[in-house]
């Protein structure tokens, strides 16, 4: 009872209330909500360390910057469930609406622009001519059709992912080594439907995140840029709960070897061998394997579960081409 007085105690001011508003909207750090608002950076910060302190809204720090998010799990329900009730049409609530959407606009210039100038191919699907929406098609039905639970997207780029398995999972989180990629992310996600979906900054072979956090993990287009690609997974596994699904999404084996060079891969792809001892060194049984054929280049999908309580039968790989 105490969490949950001290829950709504914290909700229950006209500031408060705004900045939770816009925590459901996106991610966001104090000096937007300054900008927002039209409040000072001291009087804010104090708000916001209240929220942060009841539980009501997630901090979390990249160099400089330290983003907020509404929190997730039962906290963040409550917020929602409280906002249900707020007037959309009240006009700060309009107004702070449409201040979020100027900021996002702004940050999405700023980070497209900064990839113009460093000649980056940021959407690597594109860049290397894959057919992308054949790929998450494969992937959503390889998939359990259920409820997914809570997902972790390693090296999850622009969101892309994210935005596709939201409606299926009861909460999201996407990393990545790349605040220019994050800042992408956050532009795509900036939208009421992803209020239960963040990103933040993280290192794939120390993730800073508590062992069996969630049901599914999956690894798209991130192994081929890995030094040791045994080491990530085996990093992804120790995340994943019981029974939960781990997904590879890479390339097959193939001879572009111009690839290392222009987009710094590390590994030409993947074979079902290769992958089948990555997952089994890692502690994983192998089901699904699925081919998306792509031209000059193929992707492969593996799904494989974590084993639960009770042992698990063995699993072979099966062969499908797209």
């Amino acid at each position: 009872m105490d969490r949950l007085l001290a829950a709504l105690t914290a909700a229950a001011d006209p500031t408060r209330l705004r900045l939770l508003a816009l925590g459901a909207r996106g991610a966001f750090c104090v000096n937007d909500f300054c900008e927002i608002l039209g409040q000072s950076q001291p009087r804010l910060s104090r708000h916001v360390r209240l929220l942060c302190e009841s539980g009501l809204l997630e901090r979390s720090r990249e160099g400089v910057n330290a983003w907020l998010t509404l929190a997730q799990g039962e906290a963040g329900a409550l917020v929602r469930d409280i906002l249900k009730r707020a007037d959309p049409d009240d006009p700060l609530l309009a107004a702070d609406r449409r201040g979020a959407a100027r900021v996002l606009a702004e940050r999405a210039r700023h980070a497209s622009e900064k990839f113009r100038r460093s000649g980056a191919d940021w959407d690597e699907m594109r860049a290397l001519d894959l057919p992308a929406a054949a790929v998450e098609a494969a992937l959503l039905k390889l998939l359990p059709a259920r409820d997914l639970g809570r997902a972790l997207d390693v090296g999850t780029g622009t969101g892309r992912l994210l935005e596709v398995l939201a409606p299926r999972l009861r909460a999201g989180l996407g990393i990545d080594a790349s605040q220019a990629m994050l800042a992408l992310a956050r532009v795509r996600l900036a939208k009421p439907e992803f209020s239960h979906i963040s990103v933040r900054l993280a290192d794939m072979y120390a993730l800073p995140l508590r062992d069996e956090a969630f049901d599914l993990v999956v690894l798209q287009m991130v192994l081929h840029y890995a030094e040791d690609p045994a080491k990530a997974v085996a990093e992804a596994r120790r995340v994943l709960a019981p029974g939960g699904i781990m997904a590879v999404v890479d390339l097959a084996p193939h001879d572009r070897t111009e690839l290392r060079e222009r987009m710094a891969h590390r590994v030409l792809g993947f074979s079902d061998a290769d992958m089948g001892a990555l997952l089994r060194d890692g502690g994983l049984l192998a089901t699904d394997a699925v081919t998306i054929e792509g031209g000059a280049l193929s992707v492969r999908i593996w799904c494989a579960e974590a084993a639960a309580t009770a042992p698990a039968r063995d699993h072979e790989f099966f062969e499908a081409v797209l």
